[in-house]
């Protein structure tokens, strides 16, 4: 039987602490901020980077690892005699997935390449998984299979609090930001089949905390909730108002929060949050 270990990229939102202890292979994507270059999380962690991103009048960049850099991870992890589940952020967001691909048709290592169709902290519910059932001795097959099912019981609503970063970004229009501003509109989006899809639009932070909390209420009625966490960019304040919203409401107190690394924040623009879950 052959030893699996779990490699990944820096786009999950998950504790350094717990990444070492479940021994996950953490490959840093690049963002580049006013001309300089920095790996996601190694030269740069999340409150520097948004503390950077605001003063800064473009919109940061961000590029997915080199496919040498994959593959350098998996000959090491091959020569080590390990299999590898590499599980990444959506293939719709970023190269990573297929920056992967191509370093595992290259590597002798057994690699096997997975698109969560997921970021942050819903990419890292399947690779915390992933690396706990590999600690047990499962096999390949059998946390392919979980991971599928965990993708397939995984919720994802995100709430923007400025629209700054889109337009930017070119996602959205000036004029629409500037009305959107005046009227203080906060979007709220779904992620569901790697694509995002607009809920809703509320205009204070308490919407945000009741449409949230309601939402999780409603869809864990019933079942069984595996994990729950909120990332952030700087709304941290906001983030706890919505754990103690959903304690309320249904009595679940483990809720974890994170900050959400530069990858995501580039995007959100700060005071962004996503709360995610997923279900048996």
């Amino acid at each position: 039987m052959s030893k699996i270990k779990i490699v990944t990229d820096s786009t999950l939102d998950i504790p350094n602490e717990m990444a070492e202890q479940l021994g996950i292979v953490i490959v840093p994507l690049t963002v580049t901020i006013n001309g300089e270059a920095y790996l996601d999380r190694v030269e740069i962690n999340p409150v520097e980077f948004i503390e950077n991103m605001s003063g800064s009048k473009e919109l940061p960049k961000s590029s997915q690892p080199s496919t040498g850099s994959f593959l350098e991870v998996y000959d090491r992890l091959g020569e080590e005699g390990y299999e590898v589940i590499s599980i990444h952020m959506t293939g719709k967001m970023s190269g990573t997935v297929r920056s992967a691909e191509s370093a595992a048709g290259m590597s002798e290592t057994k690699v096997t390449v997975v698109d969560s169709k997921f970021i942050s902290k819903a990419l890292s519910f399947q690779v915390r998984e992933a690396a706990e059932m590999a600690k047990q001795g499962k096999s390949a097959e059998e946390i392919l299979e979980r991971l599928e099912t965990i993708r397939e019981h995984t919720k994802l609503y995100i709430m923007v609090d400025t629209l700054e970063n889109l337009v930017k970004g070119g996602r959205i229009g000036k004029g629409k930001a500037f009305i959107g501003s005046l009227l203080n509109i906060k979007p709220i989006a779904s992620l569901e089949g790697a694509e995002y899809n607009p809920v809703t639009k509320v205009r204070s932070h308490s919407q945000v905390v009741k449409f949230m909390a309601k939402q999780f209420a409603e869809d864990v009625k019933g079942k069984t909730i595996r994990g729950v966490g909120i990332a952030h960019a700087e709304a941290y304040e906001l983030s706890v108002k919505i754990k103690e919203s959903i304690i309320d409401l249904t009595g679940f107190q483990n809720v974890e929060i994170d900050y959400t690394g530069p990858i995501v924040s580039t995007h959100t623009g700060p005071g962004a949050l996503a709360l995610m879950y997923y279900v048996d």
